[in-house]
């Protein structure tokens, strides 16, 4: 079985900056460990990156808190999990919203590269509520046969209800949970 894992958007400021939760920053130590029990396989790690015009997107109208503007601290993935991130050679894919057709696209590739052998596709990260579930929503659209599994210990909402509504929303559409 060929392991793939995605680590969404483990920014500063969505862990303990501007837009930062107490959940957020509860699940960084299980994030680092999760990216570390994937050694040898392939990982793959998103940001989120916004332009200082981000107050004029559509986002921002809808969001107005800047975040993770390209080159800031904030925009950095965290630094303990960076570091794991590069240990773990990870590809890391810049989105500039809440899903990734780059890192769909990809998957599809990877996974299509490994025809003979099964795979098996892993997300953690945040917001569960926002990013991780567009991003696993994709993932199943362009890869119905892949098995896509989500471990909620790794992952953390804006709110803890967001949370359990985005994970009930992501089994709905057979995106499975990990076995905890």
């Amino acid at each position: 079985m060929r392991k793939i894992l995605v680590v969404i958007d483990m920014q500063n400021d969505f862990i303990d900056g501007t837009l930062g939760t107490k959940e957020a920053v509860e699940i960084v130590k299980n994030v680092v460990e999760k990216i570390k029990s994937y050694k040898g396989c392939k990982v793959f790690a998103t940001r989120d990156t916004h332009g200082s015009d981000y107050l004029e997107t559509q986002e921002g109208k809808h969001l107005p808190v800047p975040h993770c503007i390209k080159g800031t601290k904030g925009w950095e993935i965290q630094e303990e999990v960076a570091a794991a991130l590069s240990e773990a050679g990870a590809e890391i894919i810049d989105k500039g919203n809440f899903g990734s057709d780059i890192l769909a696209r990809r998957l599809y590739e990877e996974a299509g590269a490994a025809k003979e052998e099964e795979t098996e596709i892993e997300l953690v990260g945040l917001c569960t509520d926002i990013c991780v579930v567009s991003n696993g929503l994709l993932i199943k659209t362009k890869l119905p046969e892949v098995p896509v599994k989500v471990d909620p210990d790794c992952c953390a909402g804006v709110t803890k209800e967001s949370h359990e509504a985005a994970l009930l929303t992501m089994k709905m559409c057979q995106i499975d949970f990990c076995e905890q």
